[in-house]
């Protein structure tokens, strides 16, 4: 039987968790304790528990504290992490289990004591927008971390908002009136990306017609946000790496060297902690990258949210016309507020909005009824709709309408379809991974 983690209790009107600490000890050896909620163990100098056992992997198994119970999981380690004598990838720990990486065995068990997990009151923290425990305590992060220029690495699945959270730590930091500029490593052609993120010279290579301003200068004196940083091939992470610890390079081609001024937000739909331990991503980079480390909730982890969010959607679409919108708000009954909150959301905030957006580009103005994947309604009919044809506009604009309307709908349909996986989404399309990103980011 496990315990939870964490409890929950009223601070206000506001709920707030506490977390119970606990102990790992080694026969005989010294007990370590922690309260925080993730705790990475392994033989790397700088684990939050670090194993002088060359048998254990440099990143080999992680805690996580939740309100279920403390549950260890394996990170690809080369022997495995074995609970009691059996071997586990993921399973809930029990006070007093043993847990064996390598030739290293540690007990678990639980202290009496509780600490805080802190958590601000506000219902949304900058451009996010949800005042669900997990998010306010995102952003009591997000508040500590935003003012200083740490690195930050953010993982999530795809369509939780990271691109959000990177803009949140920009906006509110020091940075705010620089640049914000994005690196979408899985949109750029790998033969393409070292003078995409560098830049050239002209005459560095064929083709290089004129000197070329890589991203990394761009955002001199504001953020870079890597986003995809798991897509990065391996061969160009050592240079970005140098980059970040030295803040200067040399454009591809050139002989001078440029000082950085820059703050770096990555994010990831990957488990980098594993990918370290398959080779694909290097240990030093990711330690780089992750000085704080945040995991966005799935919006099925933050049903609470998911009205404010659809509320959010619905004024911020009709901006132009805030009678409409309050008018839409109020015709949506109870029955399409539930449906919205039970749906499980495989695309998670991405795909929401597009629900909302879609429905109010598509329905009756005065009876609201979201369209859900998947749902009876869906079902039962093939997806049709005919957008609204204005007459005043001429054919060929009427038909880019339509075709985009189809394209976005299309898009959108197999990424939630394939739990917001690109690749997956882009082969049942037909479409290359690369061109079907590009699309996608036309009607983003």
């Amino acid at each position: 039987m496990t315990t939870p983690a964490t409890r929950t209790l009223m601070v206000g009107d506001k709920p707030q968790r506490k977390m119970r600490r606990y102990c790992l000890q080694s026969p005989g050896g010294q007990p370590h304790e922690f309260q925080s909620q993730l705790v990475r163990v392994g033989s790397r100098p700088g684990s939050d528990l670090m194993l002088e056992d060359n048998a254990v992997s440099r990143i080999h198994f992680e805690i996580v504290a939740d309100d279920i119970g403390y549950r260890i999981r394996d990170l690809g380690s080369r022997n495995g992490t074995w609970v009691d004598g059996y071997r586990v990838v993921e399973l809930y720990l029990r006070s007093g289990c043993t847990v064996r990486a390598g030739d290293s065995e540690l007990r678990f068990s639980l202290l009496d004591e509780e600490v805080d997990i802190p958590a601000t009151s506000s219902d949304g923290y900058g451009p996010l927008v949800g005042s669900s425990l997990p998010m306010r305590e995102l952003y009591a992060i997000v508040d500590r971390a935003a003012p200083t220029d740490i690195t930050v690495l953010v993982e999530g699945e795809t369509g939780t908002g990271k691109e959000l959270v990177a803009r949140a730590f920009h906006e509110q930091s020091t940075r705010a009136q620089g640049p914000f500029v994005v690196l979408d490593c899985g949109a750029v052609p790998a033969n393409l990306l070292e003078s995409e993120v560098f830049g050239h010279e002209k005459g560095a290579f064929t083709g290089a017609s004129a000197r070329h301003v890589g991203l990394l200068e761009e955002a001199h004196r504001g953020t870079l946000f890597i986003d995809e940083v798991g897509e990065l091939p391996i061969e160009l992470q050592p240079k970005l790496l140098r980059a970040l610890e030295q803040r200067e390079i040399r454009r591809l081609g050139g002989r001078d060297t440029i000082s950085l001024d820059i703050r770096i937000v990555a994010a990831t739909n990957r488990d980098l902690a594993v990918e370290v331990n398959r080779g694909a991503f290097r240990e030093d980079l990711f330690y780089r990258l992750a000085v704080v480390h945040l995991t966005l909730p799935p919006l099925r982890e933050r049903r609470d949210d998911i009205r404010m969010l659809a509320e959010h959607f619905v004024r911020k679409a009709l901006k132009d016309d805030s009678l409409r919108a309050a008018e839409v708000l109020a015709g949506i009954d109870d029955e399409n507020w539930k449906r919205l909150e039970s749906h499980p959301w495989p695309g998670n905030v991405r795909q929401l909005r597009n629900v909302i957006e879609r429905t109010l580009a598509l329905s009756d103005p005065s009876l609201v009824a979201f369209d859900l994947p998947g749902s009876e309604a869906s079902a039962s009919k093939p997806s049709m709709n005919v957008p609204e044809v204005d007459l005043d506009r001429p054919f060929s604009e009427q038909k880019a309408y339509a075709v985009a309307g189809f394209e976005r709908a299309y898009l959108e349909g197999q990424l939630a379809r394939h739990g917001g996986n690109f690749s997956r989404a882009a082969v049942a399309s037909g479409i290359d991974r690369m061109y079907f990103k590009r699309l996608l980011k036309k009607y983003r």
